[in-house]
């Protein structure tokens, strides 16, 4: 038999084996998982908490790395090109699907470019300020800023991040003009807001209620349907006499071409870290949850996802928001 026969014969051999036995020995190596935000954010935080628990059934430790830059999406145009063996995953929120609405040049294709491996948690915004700002509540806040807001400053991750896209949908429903601060995550604008450098931040839960425990910066509202239990007393925006209902979710991705029973393995993991009791717990003083048994798995990942990218596309052409060369 020639050698390129015998190449040949090999390589669909390899193609045919593959992934069985690809499932079977995965994984061989420590797994990345992309942050695509400064570390201390609301992403990092919850990466490496699943990481910690995932490392334990995967038998192999998970590292994260944080790219962060252009709104999340350096982070995700890097897992875009990484192999797809399973090795290198990405945690992401609402802001990947709503990132194709606001960059014109991704270097992706958003909906085809990424695996769902599955669903994380889900939980509200936080429209926090600094101590000094003069409104003490929602009541003296909403009118304040709607006053003021050409004279405040707000911050946010970037554009497309969950935080900048608070802020587009806020002014958009108080006519109010904001001075935008981008940072490059939520972390470094949540140490300038305690500092006071900042007026204003909408933020996860996962990050914000520390400080607003810790007394550090002052909440006004909640951008979910009921108050949070960790949050008692910070209205939602609709008892603030405010409309603005959004709910951030993330999920873990894998690149496209990552064969399925990898992607099994990893979702098995992830479901096997959402259920253990510390996250639970921890995910319960973050003012978040975990989905449904049901919304668990990855084809519920993946249809969930491709809704979220038609209804931004749709939300951010009615807020007049056009992609940026």
């Amino acid at each position: 038999m020639s050698m390129t026969k015998r190449a040949a014969l090999a390589g669909l051999l390899s193609l045919t084996l593959s992934a069985p036995a690809l499932a079977q020995a995965y994984p061989t190596k420590p797994i990345t998982v992309i942050v695509s935000y400064a570390a201390g954010g609301p992403s990092d935080v919850i990466a490496r908490l699943l990481g910690e628990q995932m490392s334990k059934s995967l038998g192999q430790p998970v590292m994260v790395e944080n790219v962060a830059g252009a709104g999340g999406t350096a982070g995700a145009k890097r897992l875009a090109a990484a192999d797809p063996d399973g090795h290198t995953i990405l945690i992401h929120h609402l802001a990947l699907a709503a990132a194709p609405s606001l960059y014109a040049n991704l270097g992706y294709d958003t909906k085809t470019a990424f695996a769902p491996i599955g669903l994380v948690n889900t939980g509200p915004m936080v429209i926090a300020s600094k101590l000094a700002l003069p409104p003490t509540d929602a009541k003296a806040f909403f009118p304040y800023i709607k006053e003021n807001a050409e004279k405040l400053t707000i911050a946010h991750a970037g554009v497309g991040s969950n935080s900048h896209l608070c802020a587009v949908l806020m002014s958009q429903q108080l006519g109010a003009k904001f001075n935008q601060v981008a940072y490059r995550g939520t972390g470094p604008a949540m140490n300038d807001l305690v500092g006071g450098q900042i007026d204003l931040l909408c933020d996860q839960s996962t990050s914000a209620i520390p400080q607003i425990q810790g007394k550090s910066i002052r909440a006004y509202a909640v951008t979910s349907a009921q108050r949070l239990d960790v949050l008692p007393d910070t209205p939602t925006m609709a008892e603030a006499g405010a409309k603005l209902d959004m709910t951030i979710w993330h999920g873990l991705y894998a690149p496209k071409g990552t064969p399925a029973p990898v992607l099994d393995k990893l979702n098995a993991a992830l479901r096997g870290a959402l259920k253990d009791p510390g996250v639970v717990e921890k995910f319960k003083a973050f003012g978040t949850s975990t989905f449904p048994e049901s919304e668990m798995s990855r084809e519920a990942h993946a249809k969930l996802f491709a809704a979220e990218v038609d209804k931004w596309a749709a939300s951010l052409a009615a807020a007049g928001v056009k992609p940026q060369g």
